[in-house]
């Protein structure tokens, strides 16, 4: 009997087990392995789910063609792209590699509590309640688009402390009664659209308004909500119409009454502004209806009327409405998630193709946006055209797909991030020396990748409050103080700047008195500058003094000694002149400093003036009859020494009485330093000392450069050439050079053209007289002179 029994029990078993596979199948999803799992579940995909009747195994049972609302799969791609991001960015989750999980919630909760427990527990087979497959490490789960979608998901997730993020519109009510701990919104409290759109009544004077409403609970609260808000406001309510949530094309005639009443409410003369409270789809069946619409005067009823949508109602269409239009939504106004371009995700988006782009979504979503096929059985009966797997996302409307990153895409995106940083911190707070390679993925909890109860840490000292108008007053965004100011307490609500003497630290915490700087000799570029002048001081005494040793010879006499004298020793005042600009600015040196520049440099380059000009007179009067003998001797020369070195002396003297130059700081050329400069005045005084001195020297350049062949016995002309020419080029170049610096090196650039320009009229004119003198006296006679020339 027992034996019996144990037979019949084997038989029954056997008779009641249940398949292999899934209890029914999911069609589609995208997994991509990594060391953390992100979750998703997107809204993209709509079937036609049958009813189970538990005639046949519901495994058994077909769905049919899909309908693709194909601007939803950027969704799909946003999270893959933030994933693909952090994979590639060494300074978040560094040895870490992130993977996903995709599902779709197709709008039906059947097939969304399916999807959610596959997120939970599946990667290679499905097995409710185990985690069979050890390299699924789930940290998070974004989605769904619909409050509803978020709700279902949230009933299995919580159990499991998994962190759900949600990036569609989420009623705050739903959010607080359901006491859902691990459910996060990313998008704005949705009260923020109420404000805004009394607001928005208002401003445009509209007080007289149609509403259309999802036929929800949550359709319900808002219009209770509304209702009392615009009443409050002053502006009432023409009609009311509830929307479904879907087109159901099954009851042709209850929609078709339906629309009937709707057709005849757009016709309304007086109600021109129609509220609209929807979800993503809710424009499709607007479309739809306004389409089997049998109005007389469509186009102009359509343009008569404003539409104002709220969020998240999105501007969509579905592939067989390709031949529609959203013309009739053209000017409307339509609240929104915050959005912005992403670099790199346009980009993105362009180079997917068939070739490189595999995943369960991807064909049917192609095949619908680009109106083809991949030569599968059941598509080909729909298209007429293969794909040939070239075709760009970039070249549909923006109805069927965009290239801009969408605010719910946005909202996806920052998603991604959020859950990454938490993770990067929770890893680098497990190890204090900060190793993740000692991290061990099971210690960490999904339910610790959030922290709860507060907005974000204290600002510390060199950051600022910076607060959000998105957010609420406790919630802000610590901003570094800009260059220039600190800030020394926690939590301050702005930097400040510091006073002109003082300058911020590194950390922007506390102000440095500036220091005072001048170029001086005891600094490096002193000690150079300074003993070059000195250097070229002592030998132009030597000069000076091999002159006057060996002043009767020929070679001194040839060339007018009293001329020779007088240039070395404008010379020497020149080299000591330099002198002034190398100590510390005060009244007395200011004052001097550039006026004993100005007039010592004019004495020494109306002397070579001088000197040229008297050798060609020389020359013009050995022609017979010639009226420049007269001229010839020591008074033309000396009237030109004079008679230029005073116009000089006279600009110096106006320049001092009207504008006279004085010391002054510089607290703003430097950001650490107070530059202890001399002003010059006028800036007009100033380049016409030089420009006076420019003119000087070109005269004497032309002059020495026509009488550089005439005969003599000793004639200068060649190297007052040449020392002109040096000359010419040092304060050209000195003036960008000058112009472009600031501070110490503005000064040195004056010192080295004062030291460089003088050096070169020394060395051209004088050096070659001295190797004569010194190192071959035997040339230094008259009939050698005479023989050489």
């Amino acid at each position: 009997m027992k034996l019996l029994l144990l037979v019949f029990l084997m038989n029954k078993v056997v008779t009641l087990s249940c398949p292999a596979s899934d209890a029914f199948l999911v069609p589609h999803e995208w997994y991509q392995p990594g060391g953390l799992i992100f979750g998703g579940m997107v809204s993209h995909i709509v079937y036609h789910f049958y009813e189970i009747k538990f005639k046949e195994h519901p495994s058994l049972k077909g769905y049919g063609l899909p309908l693709v609302i194909t601007k939803f799969y950027q969704h799909v791609l946003a999270l893959a792209f933030a994933v693909k991001e952090i994979n590639e960015d060494s300074q978040i989750l560094p040895n870490i590699t992130l993977g996903f999980h995709i599902y779709d919630s197709y709008h039906n909760p059947r097939m969304t509590y399916r999807t959610t427990l596959d997120l939970l527990f599946k990667s290679q087979e499905f097995v409710p309640n185990y985690k069979c497959d050890s390299q699924k490490n789930l940290m998070a789960i974004i989605g769904g688009l619909g409050s509803d979608t978020s709700s279902y998901m949230a009933e299995s997730v919580n159990v499991y402390k998994i962190p759900q993020l949600t990036y569609g519109s989420f009623a705050q009510e739903e959010f607080q009664t359901t006491k859902l701990s691990s459910l996060y919104c990313m998008v704005p409290n949705e009260d923020h659209q109420y404000t805004g759109v009394i607001q928005l009544l208002l401003h445009f004077g509209w007080t007289w308004i149609g509403v259309f409403n999802l036929d929800t609970n949550k359709g319900e609260r808002f219009f209770q909500k509304l209702q009392s808000l615009l009443s409050q406001s002053g502006i009432c309510i023409a009609f009311s119409q509830n929307i479904p949530q879907l087109v159901n094309l099954e009851n042709v005639s209850e929609l078709l009454q339906g629309n009937s009443i709707i057709c005849n409410k757009l016709i309304d003369d007086k109600a021109n502004a129609f509220l609209v409270y929807g979800e993503s789809f809710t424009i499709l069946w607007l479309r739809t209806v306004v389409f089997l619409c049998d109005l007389e005067d469509k186009e102009s009823t359509y343009f008569r009327k404003v539409w104002i949508l709220m969020d998240p109602i999105d501007f969509i269409l579905t592939a067989f409405q390709r031949g529609f239009d959203l013309q009739m939504f053209h000017g409307a106004l339509s609240f929104t998630v915050h959005s912005r371009d992403i670099q790199g995700f346009k980009e993105f988006l362009q180079v997917i193709k068939p070739s490189t782009h595999k995943n369960d979504f991807f064909q049917n979503v192609w095949e619908q946006l680009f109106d083809c096929s991949f030569s599968n059985e059941e598509s080909s009966l729909m298209y007429d055209e293969i794909c040939s797997g070239e075709e760009s996302l970039g070249n549909q409307p923006a109805s069927l797909f965009e290239l801009q990153m969408t605010g719910q895409s946005y909202s996806i995106y920052n998603a991604v991030y959020a859950v990454a940083h938490s993770m990067h911190e929770a890893v680098s707070s497990r190890s204090q020396k900060r190793e993740i390679q000692r991290f061990e993925f099971p210690d960490l909890q999904p339910w610790q990748v959030l922290p709860l109860s507060r907005c974000n840490d204290h600002c510390s000292p060199g950051y600022w409050k910076k607060g959000d108008e998105e957010k609420k007053f406790c919630c802000y965004d610590c901003v570094q103080c800009l260059e220039g100011k600190i800030s020394n307490q926690m939590d301050m609500d702005d930097c400040f700047e510091c006073s002109e003497d003082h300058y911020p630290n590194k950390e922007k915490i506390e102000c440095i008195v500036k220091p005072v700087v001048f170029l001086n000799i005891e600094e490096t570029l002193g000690i150079a500058l300074t003993s070059t002048a000195l250097s070229f001081f002592f030998i132009t005494m030597w000069v000076l003094g091999t002159f006057i040793k060996h002043r009767d010879t020929p070679i001194v006499k040839a060339n007018n000694r009293s001329l020779t004298y007088t240039l070395l020793v404008s010379l020497l005042l020149c080299f000591l002149s330099s002198l002034f600009f190398l100590s510390q600015p005060g009244k007395v040196t200011c004052l001097l400093r550039q006026s004993a520049f100005g007039i010592t440099f004019s004495l020494a380059i109306s002397s070579v003036l001088a000197k040229t000009i008297t050798v060609v007179v020389a020359f013009m009067a050995t022609k017979p009859g010639s009226q420049m003998r007269k001229w010839v001797g020591k008074r033309l020369a000396f009237s030109i020494v004079l008679s230029c070195s005073l116009l000089q002396v006279c600009i110096c003297i106006l320049w001092l009485s009207t504008f006279p130059p004085f010391p002054e700081l510089d607290m703003h050329s430097e950001l650490q330093e107070m530059i202890l400069q001399c002003n010059e005045g006028s800036a007009l005084f100033f380049y016409c000392v030089l420009g006076y001195m420019g003119i000087l020297a070109i005269a004497s350049f032309i002059v020495a450069f026509l009488a550089r062949k005439l005969p003599d016995s000793f004639n200068e002309a060649k190297f007052i050439t040449f020392s002109m020419l040096a000359f010419c080029s040092v304060w050209i170049s000195f003036f960008p050079a000058y112009l472009s610096t600031k501070g110490k090196a503005m000064v040195a650039v004056e010192v080295f053209s004062i030291l460089s320009s003088s050096a070169a009229l020394l060395g051209c004119i004088f050096l070659p007289k001295c190797y004569i003198i010194v190192f071959r006296p035997q040339l230094n006679h008259r009939e050698q002179l005479i023989k050489r020339n």
